[in-house]
């Protein structure tokens, strides 16, 4: 608001208190006054921004003493005991939030030149017959009995599988994908939103061994092996909590199939690629992304440094122009070579014998691969390396035998204990390093040549330059192998027969999708002239030679360069040291001596 002055004052008269003068006063406005009203808030000023008499001023249409000749009456009290009505938070609408619409982008046109071919591609053409139902999203939560998370990979496929088996007729007699991980799909909902489960999973007893125990725990001549050979399985207790999360509609598989990409097409396709990989763990295969391999020695190839390339395929839907194709593909990862740990690291180290290995760097290469020992074939992960050989590393081994007065514990070595315990014949194990399978502070150590690798274990280091080219050569295939390798996955997997994708309605064809592409004509190159291609490539070395190469001599040495104009090879006087190329930066000496003759 404006000032008020003293002139303001009189004309309002003494009917209006002083409270009301207040409301249009303002201290910092007082040295905005100038004596003729002109000011930024003058009052009687015809320019004032906010003047009384102003323009804008009070006594105006709104003003005090103007039209109004008023002011208005003051707002009514509020009684003390009155609550103010305040909105409920149901009633409040949430804001609507935009979902991305991803659009494909659109084509200019099909091309015309060349000329048209059938192709064969490697796309097998799929059927949808259900798309009126849901795929209900169901987020998942392992613990162990006391409620700490679950940890570690690979446990949460068994604890779901065991899952589905005992409580199916609380599940609603559902089958499920599970991505092992947190996230688990159903078609059609389970019976209630949120199922809570106890499941209990044994573990082997040798699993569990330490340095005192028998890490075969099989024909063991001690009392305290037979003793634990009698005890009945130890078991862990998980609880399994399944919470309702989202709904994804199936006719978005439709639209896939008409070829138009909707708002729910890839959540869709992601769970028909949940199902895959879930059914290619129950083969067995090794999982990487949407890559399954099998334990078949027919698909494996020696790289070199203990590495093997396994020989897998890649399977996952795509939507295409043509509407929904299942895509299957070659695909080559790296595996650690399975067999004696021993003829791994000699391979891997390029050594002649185990005793040439580098124990420190053969322990950082070891650590939690999977071995199955001898001869009770049970599988352990290694944990690292006995600090002594065989023959010196000692540990705790209870005396049931021992008599009254006798110690009940005594040392024994590894070597001692396997040989004379056990009863197997160690062969060069002696001087060796133990596998430890056991945990820091309770170890289970077990000679080497017992330990065979497990097969399908990743190799993640990066290859050499040797590993790389022998893996290109050993992975090439011809056209034909090609289809009949991608022909026999599809055969093999057997997708008809998965129950989530029966339940979808979905079909696969057996035969490769064809569609029509066009030979396009040879491009043609610009060398000192326009050459097309001769027997299928370009001749271009003389017009290279003849047009942009040419040679420089003075009185030391010959040097190249890179001319700009057309003409005929020569060699010609540099007027510098070095020529164009030692202006540049680049001063390149001859290899040999160059002799030039009749010169």
């Amino acid at each position: 608001m404006g000032c008020v002055s003293s002139t303001a004052g009189a004309a309002f008269g003494s009917s209006i208190p002083a409270s009301t003068l207040s409301l249009g006063i303002r201290n910092q406005d007082m040295d905005l006054f100038e004596p003729d009203g002109n000011g930024a808030n003058g009052v009687n000023g015809a320019n004032g921004a906010n003047g009384v008499n102003g323009a804008d001023g009070v006594n105006e249409a709104d003003g005090v003493n103007g039209a109004g000749h008023a002011l208005p009456p003051p707002p009514p009290v509020i009684p003390p005991d009155v609550v103010p009505l305040r909105p409920e938070a149901d009633s409040i609408p949430e804001p609507v939030k935009k979902k991305n619409v991803r659009v494909p982008i659109a084509r200019r046109g099909l091309g015309t030149k060349g000329t048209k071919i059938p192709l064969v591609t490697n796309h097998f053409k799929v059927n949808v017959t259900n798309i009126d139902g849901y795929f209900f999203h169901y987020s998942v939560s392992v613990s162990y009995e006391d409620g700490r998370p679950l940890d570690g990979k690979g446990a949460g496929r068994r604890i779901i599988d065991r899952v589905h088996e005992t409580y199916h007729s609380e599940l609603g007699g559902k089958d499920f994908a599970y991505d092992g991980e947190k996230s688990l799909f159903t078609v059609g909902s389970l019976p209630r939103n949120k199922l809570e489960f106890a499941v209990v999973l044994e573990d082997m007893p040798s699993n569990r061994n330490n340095g005192n125990a028998s890490p075969d725990g099989h024909g063991s001549p001690n009392e305290n092996d037979r003793k634990r050979l009698r005890r009945p399985n130890r078991s862990k207790t998980f609880n399994v909590e399944i919470s309702y999360a989202a709904k994804i509609p199936m006719k978005a598989i439709g639209d896939a199939l008409r070829g138009q990409e909707s708002e729910n097409s890839q959540e869709a396709l992601r769970v028909l690629d949940i199902i895959l990989r879930q059914h290619a763990s129950k083969q067995g295969c090794l999982l990487v992304r949407q890559s399954f391999f099998h334990n078949d020695p027919k698909n494996f190839a020696d790289v070199g440094g203990g590495v093997l390339g396994c020989r897998g395929f890649h399977s996952s839907f795509r939507t295409t122009q043509g509407g929904l194709s299942l895509n299957i593909d070659v695909s080559t990862t790296m595996i650690i070579q399975p067999g004696p740990v021993v003829d791994f690291l000699i391979a891997n180290q390029n050594v002649r014998d185990p005793f040439s290995l580098d124990w420190m760097k053969a322990k950082r290469t070891l650590k939690n691969l999977r071995v199955k020992t001898s001869p009770s074939n049970l599988e352990y992960k290694i944990t690292g390396l006995s600090e002594k050989p065989c023959r010196e590393q000692t540990f705790t081994l209870r005396n049931k035998h021992a008599k009254d007065g006798e110690d009940g514990e005594i040392e024994v070595t590894v070597y001692d204990y396997f040989v004379n315990h056990r009863n197997i014949q160690l062969r060069y194990s002696a001087d060796l390093p133990c596998i430890n399978v056991g945990k820091p502070k309770r170890p289970t150590y077990i000679p080497l040549e017992l330990c065979s690798l497990v097969s399908l274990q990743r190799y993640t280091k990066a290859l050499s330059t040797l590993q790389r080219a022998s893996l290109v050569e050993k992975s090439r295939q011809k056209p034909q192998e090609r289809m009949s390798v991608l022909s026999n996955a599809l055969k093999i997997n057997n997708y008809d027969a998965e129950p989530m994708l029966r339940s979808c309605g979905v079909s696969i064809s057996s035969g490769f999708t064809q569609v029509e592409g066009r030979v396009l004509p040879a491009p043609r190159v610009r060398a000192s002239a326009l050459r097309g291609p001769s027997g299928g490539r370009w001749e271009l070395w003389l017009s290279f030679l003849a047009g942009l190469f040419w040679c420089t001599s003075n009185d030391e040495s010959w040097r190249w360069g890179v001319r700009k104009g057309k003409g005929a090879m020569g060699r010609r006087a540099c007027p510098t040291k070095g020529g164009e190329g030692h202006n540049k930066g680049v001063g390149p000496t001859a290899p040999m001596p160059v002799v030039v003759k009749g010169s």
